[in-house]
């Protein structure tokens, strides 16, 4: 940009061309601590605003949500041109930004999985709000709204955040197996994905405890902790999210925090006389119309439907699980919560399935 200034200032001061104007004058000018280094600012003109809202803007998986976004001149002036509006996601390790949708006037652009999803809503005046239909789990998270005229380039971020549960999550051959790719790609057959810290310290917050290391999105490997105890970090340090910091995607290996949203179905109890082998329990939701039920979505109806089953059924990747949203006697310990019973590789159990509404 600066490059791009003083291309066009050298332009407009050879004289043979008539004036540039476009609502915006600039000069240049030593700075206030006369360093010999130069700046621009505003001599007799207008100063562009971006505004987004400072609280999050709250959705969840399958919904439309609007992230709102308005610009304004200081003082007030009509733009001289069509404004340029671009909206990009900020990724969680800082890499380069990824592009959601650039719009000139009524014509836009979206981009890679936001194509088709996204659009603006620019029913007021100078309002370039994002529109996102069909919210995924990976919508989670911060976005730049920009605002372009002419040189003046101004933006501000909107913080979308998913209603959603973290849960941790071990693969049937056992703890600390995975590595960050893996990690992923369970989460993703559990009904989830890898969640963020800020959906990882939120969880903590509300109550989750967890004395064994896992995969965060941004390539960390954290536990969260309430109750300091000898084996998870020593008890003399404060509760909070103990961190391994950055860890080698390839090599390394733990267990992982998959993240999984509000539901879009619902989730529900099958049971026999004599229970049911894994391969039956598949059937017998297949016969009812549904699939087995994922681990995601075993947290997902317990967190947001209170599904509350003192009965163990089996689930997709082969475990064995129960949720409880009222804790009672012979129902596991005094917390609500989703009891496990690992992966047996026999017994006759119930099956919960998933059924899409």
């Amino acid at each position: 940009l600066p490059l791009l200034l003083e291309a066009t200032l050298l332009w407009l001061a050879s004289g043979s061309h008539h004036p540039f104007y476009n609502g915006f004058y600039y000069n240049r000018i030593v700075n206030d601590k006369d360093n010999g280094q130069e700046k621009v600012v505003y001599f007799n003109g207008a100063r562009l605003v971006v505004e987004t809202p400072k609280d999050p803007v709250y959705s969840s998986n399958g919904a439309n949500v609007t992230l709102p976004c308005h610009y304004h001149y200081e003082p007030d002036q009509e733009a001289k041109r069509k404004i340029r509006i671009k909206w990009s996601k900020l990724r969680d390790d800082y890499t380069k930004e990824q592009d959601v949708l650039v719009a000139i006037g009524k014509i836009y652009v979206a981009f890679g999985d936001f194509r088709g999803r996204a659009h603006l809503h620019q029913a007021g005046r100078r309002e370039a709000s994002l529109v996102v239909s069909d919210v995924r789990l990976q919508d989670d998270g911060k976005y730049r709204c920009e605002v372009i005229d002419g040189l003046e380039d101004e933006s501000n971020v909107v913080d979308l955040r998913l209603q959603g549960i973290v849960f941790p999550y071990q693969p049937p051959h056992g703890q600390y197996s995975l590595n960050f790719h893996e990690a992923e790609r369970v989460c993703q057959e559990q009904g989830a994905i890898l969640a963020t810290f800020n959906q990882l310290f939120q969880s903590w917050t509300e109550g989750l405890d967890w004395c064994s290391a896992g995969w965060l999105a941004d390539g960390t490997v954290q536990y969260p902790i309430r109750l300091p105890r000898k084996a998870c970090g020593g008890v003399h340090l404060a509760p909070g999210i103990r961190s391994y910091g950055p860890r080698h995607r390839h090599l390394h290996r733990f267990d992982a925090f998959c993240f999984s949203s509000a539901l879009r179905g619902e989730v529900f109890y099958l049971d026999h006389p004599a229970g049911m082998t894994l391969e039956e329990a598949k059937q017998s939701c297949q016969d009812v119309g549904a699939k087995i039920a994922r681990v995601g979505q075993l947290y997902s109806a317990w967190k947001f439907l209170g599904l509350d089953r003192c009965d163990a059924g089996w689930l997709a990747d082969g475990s064995v699980r129960y949720p409880i949203a009222q804790p009672r006697a012979n129902c596991g310990p005094a917390e609500p919560g989703v009891r496990s019973f690992g992966f047996p590789s026999k017994g006759r159990f119930g099956v919960f399935c998933y059924k899409e509404r």
